[in-house]
């Protein structure tokens, strides 16, 4: 773990630092963009296009329907990637960092505003927090079906060489997928390197197999013409607008463009995709049309048609290469989501290891791991094909998008001053965007798309759970804090024996008295020579730089006070934050530091004082506490110098 000024130089390198690069410098973050952010976008063709002729909603195979299909296909990449996320949504980077978590903390409005001004501010705040929970929620069900629809769509290539892998195309993907996850405790450090080179390899791949296609039949460019989009809509009636659905698993991925800017920068992102990603697509796209043009029946499968006989094995290893890419940015991403949410007090305190020791991004959390793992081995095995995974695929993303948009018109118009006029057209563009795609995506929550909803609902209610309980129950034990002045006062009147050493409590709120302070003296009678109270802060801003990440405050009678402020892409630490009180004069020695910690047990209240729905939530959030990572885990504190001290709490 990088210390608070390694982490903040790391993420003001992220903001600028990145986009000011050049040369050899810029080539490697922007084939490292390749690899991380658009591993998922890239394995779309594997699946998209079938979709749109073999799917649910799909549309017989004719000219003008591969042109309107194409036109859609084209003018999606262009306005949702292109416009939308590429040259919009990425101007809202906070600090450097995006996603959906840091635009929800640019989105909400201050609070501390007294009066019916302050309370129609909290309302607003509660509305957005919502929206941005809920939206990080769905990226869960999203991380998914990720592996399982492109691993699986890959290794489907098989039955395209001899119909005689078809029996093993459901454990082959099985095998790739556990061993995927196997895997994820040694970290992506070595793996990592080689992404971007296979990333811009199968990109390259396909673009070859494109201009094949386009070869056969090029008057399939002509799809360009927007005109195509609209008289296919036009003729095929609400048929056609369902296709959308399908359409749609194009762009899906565009949120990783903006969730991974704080890793390589704008620049590098918006590099990689004009440059390679965006052409590569096109051109796959176009030669998979051409194809279908060509021969109607090569529809059930247009990408690897496209490629000669002698292709189709390496294409297929090169396949789901690049598919274990999108899915490993997928998993990466929820550890990285987690680790937020954890920070901003929306889920409990859960294990991290660090995987390298020179890259604090990299980190293995044993719990989502394998809670991932589960679900994806579970829907390959439900689903058993990519076509009916397809169906489930979608409308988590599409939520998510509208979400996205509704959120960067708060921050334009809050945050940037954006005018009404200027800023209520960009979104109301966007949202008809969003809104056609969302809709059209409706119709797939019968056939599988309830499962991402299920898995978000579920994810919000636990997050939002946690929340609220962890509010109940800072305000239970504030309301028998002892006020700090109070306890100063207090000790300079009958003077408590004091003994050697310092003793270190840590409390949530730095102008009270820690519970386990008061226990001390209560049942031990004693007191250290040297008392540090210390409240850790975690800051809605993914860094703290280094000179505000801790101040040191003398409160008198060898009592001092320790505010720590982090960041929610960062990780505290007790040792690295008294390293830092070193530095300003306040010296510590670990062997002689005793560290004081509060363990509330909690009682539950009555049931017949409760309704049904705070009974069970009640439960749940207990039974979240009592599985939570430890303080002294969590801090990095040294287990041997931990004493705890309990008290019971009924909520």
């Amino acid at each position: 773990m990088a210390p608070p000024d390694a982490s903040a130089r790391s993420a003001e390198f992220r903001a600028h630092g990145s986009d000011t690069a050049h040369g050899k410098e810029l080539l490697g973050l922007v084939i490292g963009a390749l690899g991380v952010v658009y591993g998922d976008i890239a394995t779309s063709p594997l699946y998209a296009m079938k979709q749109c002729f073999f799917g649910m909603s799909s549309v017989p195979v004719t000219t003008p329907n591969v042109l309107g299909v194409l036109s859609l296909i084209v003018w999606s990449l262009v306005l949702v990637v292109s416009i939308k996320y590429l040259a919009l949504v990425m101007r809202a980077d906070n600090r450097g960092e995006g996603g959906i978590l840091s635009l929800m903390a640019l989105a909400r409005p201050e609070a501390g505003v007294a009066g019916p001004a302050g309370a129609k501010r909290r309302k607003s705040r509660g509305r957005l927090v919502f929206l941005g929970l809920f939206g990080a929620a769905l990226l869960y069900g999203d991380g998914m079906i990720t592996p399982a629809i492109s691993v699986l769509s890959a290794v489907e290539g098989l039955e395209v060489v001899t119909p005689t892998f078809q029996p093993y195309v459901v454990p082959i993907t099985v095998g790739v997928l556990l061993a995927l996850f196997m895997v994820q405790k040694r970290g992506t450090a070595g793996v990592g390197a080689v992404f971007g080179p296979v990333t811009c390899l199968w990109l390259l791949a396909i673009s070859a197999l494109g201009v094949r296609g386009i070869l056969l039949e090029p008057g399939v460019l002509a799809a360009v013409n927007p005109v195509h989009a609209a008289e296919f809509f036009v003729r095929n009636g609400s048929a056609g607008f369902f296709v959308l659905g399908a359409v749609f698993l194009v762009v899906t991925g565009g949120e990783a463009l903006y969730a991974d800017m704080g890793h390589f920068g704008k620049r590098p992102i918006q590099i990689a995709w004009f440059v390679l990603v965006f052409p590569a697509l096109l051109l796959n796209y176009f030669g998979q049309g051409a194809l279908v043009l060509r021969d109607g029946e090569a529809a059930h499968n247009p990408f690897f048609l496209l490629a000669p006989d002698w292709a189709l094995y390496p294409l297929v290893v090169l396949g789901t290469s690049a598919a274990i890419i999108a899915s490993q940015a997928m998993i990466t991403g929820a550890y990285s989501l987690t680790r937020q949410a954890m920070q901003l007090g929306y889920c409990p305190r859960l294990s991290i290891e660090q995987t390298s020791e020179q890259r604090i991004g990299q980190v293995y959390m044993p719990s989502i791991n394998w809670m991932l793992c589960v679900c994806t081995l579970g829907l390959v095995l439900g689903f058993r094909t990519a076509d009916n995974l397809a169906a489930a695929y979608g409308i988590a993303v599409t939520t998510t998008m509208v979400i996205t948009t509704i959120l960067f018109y708060v921050v334009a118009r809050d945050r940037w001053k954006w005018p009404l006029w200027l800023a209520g057209l960009v979104a109301l563009i966007f949202l008809a965007m969003d809104g056609a795609f969302f809709a059209a995506n409706i119709v797939k929550i019968a056939a599988g798309g309830w499962f991402p909803l299920a898995v978000a609902a579920v994810i919000y209610l636990l997050m939002a759970t946690w929340k609220r309980g962890r509010r109940i129950l800072s305000e239970k034990v504030r309301t028998s804090d002892l006020p700090l002045e109070t306890f100063l006062r207090d000790i300079g009147s009958y003077s408590p024996v004091r003994v050697p050493g310092t003793a270190v409590f840590m409390t949530r709120d730095a102008h009270g008295t820690p519970l386990s302070l008061l226990h001390n003296i209560k049942h031990n009678h004693v007191l250290h020579k040297r008392v540090v109270i210390l409240t850790i802060t975690v800051e809605e801003v993914p860094h703290v730089p280094r000179k505000e990440c801790l101040t040191v405050e003398s409160l008198g009678h060898g009592v001092w006070r320790l505010v720590a402020r982090y960041g929610f892409m960062q990780d505290p630490s007790v040792p690295e934050i008294l390293a830092l009180a070193g530095e300003q004069n306040l010296e510590f020695q670990l062997q002689r530091t005793t560290f004081f910690l509060s363990r509330e047990t909690l009682v539950p209240s009555d049931i017949d004082a409760l309704n049904f729905w705070s009974f069970w939530r009640e439960r749940l959030f207990t039974a979240m506490s009592r599985n939570a990572q430890s303080a002294t885990a969590f801090y990095r504190i040294p287990p041997d110098r931990v004493v705890e001290m309990g008290t019971q709490v009924e909520l």
